[in-house]
This record gives C-alpha cells, sequence and structure tokens, in this order.
C-alpha cells in the first residue's frame, strides 16, 4: 500500500522528464547482503570526487556500475545533475528514488527543492513540500530553509512567512533566508524590518555580516533612510563597518539608494580601493544628484581599477541623457554599451536606449535599435510605445500594439495605459477600438490597476462617452487624486463643470489633496459651463486654503471664463496680474470676446499687445485685422494687412475630420 503511494507521487515527475534514464546495470536491484556498505562508501567518495572535478559522466558511469546504491549515492548525482544545469535529468532521479521505494535524507529534500527552485520548477516544488511533511522532515531546519527559499522564488512571501512561523527553533542561517527573500522581493514593510531584528534577539539569535546586508537592502528599496541610519549605528558597535567588507559596500548602495550623497561618499572612502565592489552605486548616486562629470570622473576611474561597468551605471547615464535631452551624452553611452556587449545581453539597457533616442526626438533611431533586438521583449516595446506616443506618432504606437498581440507577448498595465492615450488622441479616435482594449484589459487581470482605469476615463470622455467614464471611476475601490483629477476634466471636456465641482468637493471631504492640475481642470469645466461665480470662488480658494499657487494656466482659464461671460474689463485686470509677462493665448481670448460682445475700447488695446506679442504670427496678425475690420476702422485693418504680407506671412489652411459610423 505504501509502495503505492509512492508511485503516486512520483507519477508526474516521472511523465514529465521519462526521456531521461542512467544506464542501469542488470545487477542494480541485488539483496543488500551481497554488497558491503564499505563498498558503497567508497564508490559514493569515488563518486563525488568526480563530480566536485568536472567530470560528471564518469560519475554516472560509476553510478550505473554500482550494483546497490544508498540514499547518498543518489544524492551525490542530484546535486552533481543541479550543479551542471541539468535540472530535469536531478529531478527524474529523485523520482527513481520513490519508484524504487527509497527513503528521502534531509539533504534529498535540500538538494531537490533547490532544483526546482532554480529551474522554476513550481507544481514540482510544491509536490515536494507535501512529500516533506508526510515523512516529517517539516521541522527540519536545512530543509525548511529550502523551502522557504523556494516559496520566496515563487513569490509566494505569504506561504514562506506560513512555513517559516511554524518551526519552534530557528537558527541564524533561516533568519538570513528570510530576510534575503523579503529584501529581493522589496516587500519588507518598515514594521516587519525593525520587528524581526527585535525578534532575532529576544531569540538569542545573534546577527552577522550577511544579516546586516539583507537589513540595509530592505531599508534601500523602502528609502527607510532613518531605519537604516539605526542599522548603521548596529553595525558600528559591532565593529563590521571596517571588518566586513560586503557590509561596508552595503552601506554605500544604502545611502546611494536614498540620494544621501555625502553620506554614500564618506561610506566610499572608508573601503580600501581594491575592495570597493560599490562603485556603480556611487556613479548612480552622482548621476541622479545631476553631476555629471563627477560622474563620469568616477567612471573612469573604476575601470582604471579594474572595475567593469555594470548596468545599472550604463542605464543611469542614458536616463540622465533622457531627461537633459543630451544626445551627445547618449550616443556616448550606446557606443560603450556596443563596446561591452550589453545590446544584446541587458533587456534594461535596450529599453533604455529606445527611451533615450525617444526622448531625443531622434525616432529613427529608437526604431532602428527596437528592430535589431535578438528578441523583442515587454519593456523594449513599451519604451518604444511611449517615444512613439511623444513624437505624436500615435498610429503607429497602436500598431505596435497589434504585433506585440501577433508576437504573443503579454501586455502589461504600461502597455494598456500608452496605447489607451494614444488612440483617444489619434487623428481618427475609435470607439470600438477602445473597448475592445478594454475587454482585454479586464481579462487581464488590469481593471483595478490606476494607471489603466484613468486612461479609460480619459479615452472614453474624449469619445464622449462621459458616462462609460463616469462607470469605470464609480467601481475603483479606493480612488486616488489623479483618478479624481482624470474624471474631473472628462466632466469639463464634455461641457458638464458642475459635476466636476461636486467631484472635487468629494475629493476634498476624502482626504484628498488636489493639485495644480486638479484645479485647472475644474476652472477649464467652470469655463466650458459659464459658471462664473463658482470658478471666481474656485480660483480664489487655491491660495487661501489649499496651498496651491495659480499659475499662468490658471489665469488663462480665469480669462476665458471671464470672457465668455462678457465681463472684459474684469478679465483685462485679470490678465494684468498674470505671472510674467503678457500671455498670448488669453490676450487672444480677450481680443475674441471683444469682437462679440463689441468692445472697442479694450479690443484696441489687447489687437494692439497681441501683435507685440506674436510678431511673425500669421494667425495673430489676421485676428487684430478682423477685429478693426468689425468696428469699423478699415484704415487700421488694412493697414495690418498690409504689413502681414510685406513680411510674407502665409495663413495656413484649417482642415476637419469626422467619423461616419456605418
Amino acid at each position: 500500500m505504501q509502495k503505492a503511494k509512492v508511485l503516486c507521487f512520483t507519477r508526474v515527475i516521472t511523465s514529465k522528464f521519462a526521456n531521461y534514464r542512467p544506464k542501469a546495470s542488470n545487477n542494480c536491484l541485488l539483496s543488500s547482503g551481497k554488497t558491503s556498505s564499505d563498498y558503497i562508501y567508497m564508490k559514493n567518495r569515488e563518486i563525488d570526487n568526480l563530480i566536485g572535478s568536472k567530470n560528471l559522466h564518469e560519475a554516472i558511469a560509476v553510478f550505473n556500475s554500482m550494483p546497490l546504491r544508498d540514499v547518498v549515492t543518489y544524492n551525490l548525482l542530484i546535486s552533481g545533475h543541479s550543479r551542471y544545469g541539468l535540472s530535469s535529468q536531478a529531478l527524474h532521479l529523485y523520482a527513481e528514488m520513490g519508484l524504487i521505494g527509497m527513503r528521502e535524507s534531509a539533504s534529498t529534500f535540500s538538494s531537490v527543492i533547490g532544483v526546482c527552485s532554480e529551474a522554476e520548477f513550481y507544481t514540482e516544488g510544491i509536490q515536494v513540500h507535501c512529500r516533506v511533511v508526510k515523512l516529517g522532515f517539516d521541522l527540519n531546519v536545512f530543509v525548511v530553509g529550502a523551502i522557504i527559499d523556494f516559496y520566496m522564488s515563487m513569490g509566494l512571501s505569504r506561504v514562506a512567512m506560513k512555513v517559516f512561523d511554524e518551526l519552534p527553533q530557528r537558527n541564524l542561517a533561516i533568519w538570513n533566508i528570510v530576510l534575503r527573500g523579503l529584501s529581493e522581493l522589496g516587500r519588507m514593510e518598515e514594521e516587519e524590518l525593525l520587528g524581526f531584528q527585535i525578534q532575532m534577539e529576544s531569540e538569542g539569535v545573534e546577527p552577522n555580516g550577511l544579516t546586516f546586508c539583507y537589513l540595509l537592502r530592505g531599508c534601500s528599496n523602502l528609502r527607510l533612510f532613518h531605519e537604516g541610519k539605526k542599522i548603521q549605528s548596529r553595525i558600528l558597535k559591532l565593529g563590521l563597518g571596517e571588518s566586513n567588507i560586503y557590509v561596508a559596500n552595503a552601506l554605500v548602495d544604502f545611502y546611494s539608494a536614498c540620494g544621501c550623497l555625502v553620506e554614500a561618499r564618506k561610506s566610499f572612502e572608508a573601503i580600501p580601493i581594491d575592495d570597493v565592489i560599490s562603485w556603480n552605486s556611487l556613479v548612480s548616486v552622482y548621476i541622479d544628484n545631476h553631476l555629471l562629470f563627477d560622474a563620469l570622473e568616477l567612471f573612469t576611474t573604476m575601470q582604471l581599477w579594474g572595475q567593469r561597468p555594470s548596468i545599472r551605471s550604463l542605464v543611469g547615464f542614458l536616463n540622465f541623457s533622457s531627461r537633459m535631452k543630451n544626445i551627445n551624452l547618449g550616443k556616448q553611452i550606446h557606443c560603450y554599451v556596443l563596446k561591452l556587449g550589453f545590446d544584446t545581453q541587458s533587456v534594461h539597457v535596450q529599453s533604455s536606449l529606445i527611451d533615450m533616442y525617444g526622448k531625443c526626438s531622434d525616432i529613427d533611431s529608437s526604431i532602428a535599435i527596437f528592430e535589431c533586438l535578438p528578441e523583442k521583449t515587454l519593456q523594449c516595446c513599451n519604451s518604444l510605445m511611449t517615444s512613439l506616443s511623444q513624437f505624436n506618432a500615435t498610429e503607429d504606437a497602436v500598431q505596435l500594439f497589434g504585433l506585440m498581440m501577433d508576437d504573443c507577448i503579454k501586455p502589461d498595465e504600461i502597455t494598456f495605459s500608452t496605447t489607451l492615450k494614444a488612440l483617444s488622441v489619434s487623428a481618427s479616435p475609435n470607439f470600438t477600438s477602445c473597448q475592445l482594449l478594454h475587454c482585454l484589459a479586464v481579462k487581464s487581470g488590469f481593471e483595478e490597476d490606476i494607471a489603466v482605469a484613468c486612461s479609460l476615463i480619459d479615452a472614453y470622455s474624449r469619445l464622449g462617452h462621459v458616462e462609460l467614464s463616469r462607470r469605470i471611476f464609480e467601481t475603483l475601490n479606493s480612488p486616488n487624486a489623479i483618478c479624481f483629477t482624470s474624471m474631473i476634466n472628462g466632466f469639463a471636456r464634455n461641457g458638464m463643470g458642475r459635476e466636476g465641482l461636486e467631484l472635487l468637493q468629494a475629493m476634498v471631504e476624502k482626504g484628498l489633496k488636489p493639485d495644480k492640475v486638479t484645479f485647472l481642470c475644474v476652472l477649464a469645466g467652470c469655463s466650458h459651463s459659464g459658471l462664473v461665480d463658482e470658478g471666481r470662488l474656485v480660483f480664489n480658494s487655491m491660495k487661501s486654503l489649499h496651498g496651491v499657487h495659480p499659475d499662468r494656466q490658471h489665469f488663462s482659464c480665469m480669462v476665458d471664463l471671464l470672457c465668455r461671460a462678457g465681463l472684459l474689463y474684469e478679465a483685462e485686470e485679470l490678465l494684468q496680474k498674470a505671472p510674467g509677462e503678457g500671455d498670448f493665448a488669453m490676450c487672444c481670448s480677450l481680443l475674441r470676446s471683444c469682437r462679440v460682445h463689441k468692445n472697442e475700447v479694450v479690443g484696441r488695446r489687447v489687437a494692439k499687445m497681441i501683435m507685440e506679442l506674436g510678431p511673425d504670427d500669421p494667425a495673430v496678425w489676421l485676428q487684430a485685422s478682423q477685429f478693426f475690420s468689425e468696428i469699423g476702422d478699415f484704415d487700421a485693418s488694412m493697414q495690418i494687412r498690409e504689413v502681414a504680407l510685406a513680411r510674407k506671412m502665409i495663413w495656413e489652411i484649417g482642415r476637419s475630420l469626422i467619423e461616419i459610423k456605418h
């Protein structure tokens, strides 16, 4: 009966790895009485030596010649196959143990679970865990450590912590495995970080250098500066800052991640130059602080000391080039990337190159890099799609989404958000296409993602389906300020200013702080809906109640609102209070209103002002000429036209586009 259960357990594994089996000797199942334990011990040592000297095939030959093997024999071969990346063969050997009724040891489980982690055999790893519990190895710290590491590699930190909590006695190795897993996943909360230290000490477990490296990495991921400083104090107290080179370099990484240039430099200079492994971290923090020359100097020095630049440094330089639109620096880094071979090895570098050329308006180079990629990845597709959208090549961005689907590249939230934005602002926005993307986002599980939801709200409202935008907004469990702003903008775009005001009130009551963009959308809604008093109230409350200083765009919205209401003198007065010099858009809006409301006094002043602001813009001179013509001052009108013709100004013909529903 017991053997039948073992056969059932190993059926899945043997079926998956049935294509490999060492050539077994005809005498491999001889009884134990016919083979001495000394003989097995000597053969096991021979196999161990052969594996250690990288002669796996000879070790397999010895294994096949043995008439009887014990659990150590199988453990050696499983570990040997795993060492050389032969994970499938290692699992097959484990399945063979079950078929012949051989009971596993703690070393067997540790090795097999390690194989499942490295090769991402998640289903098989869970089955092995079940076997561990069944045979009573779930209290063995070595086996449990391997299981925790396995679940951490799967991203199942809660399951790993449950296994950890059920262990009655935990040694330092187990604690370090947990801390490493949580820090790599970036899921260590501040309370957990401090709690782990206290709990370790309460259990009498003294942390070592590796423990502090993982704790500092957790602080780096969460940017917990003060907590990291406390950990550094403990490190200095134990004397590990000078004696442990890995802890010293972890401090450099921590301060670099927190953007503390001075502290990072101090920690860096305290390390002997030939032991520094954090060159790239300090280069990155220099770049983040816009200290390009210092970063380049350090970048050169590290190479003189034989340190190879990392992906982190190169991506940092490329991102700096993107932010500063410095294509010359970007091209130099690109040449270095080609020299090191990172153009084919690193997805992050490829993506940064595409983004850099796109941000520097060299879209042809972005496309050329993308087309030369050995493999089209999601990250690179997103970078090119973003570059195309910023370059106003919206049709190409939408087409790229279709190519991703054809190549079976699974889209993420960035893909959906970028595609929806491109689709909504394209020359021929299509409601059906938005619906299809919406359905695909729901099917892919991104309907609750904030970025996707905001893009859907924006896309539907641009197409005039504001009720669909409202429906999406109302389904969000906890909308943030960006979601509220997107919905308010949707209302404003569709002339629903009062609904935008109500949503602003709901936003404030929810405890969310509106920003400049939020108020801009609210004022635009008031302008389109003719809500003069409400607009004044919102504009005046920006600074007094919410601490947001109105900028030129807010003044422009208010001028437009007053102009639409015919309050031209108030609009002119507000225009003069706007920050900076005269604003062309505000003046044009005011002049158009003067034409509508036949206000010659204000109109003459504004017409003169806009001709001074836009001396080379033919639209400005045309608008001023039409104004003087409408008030009966034909001499002034003709004079303006003659000056425009003398300057060879050309009026561009406008075009319009409509979509016909079939």
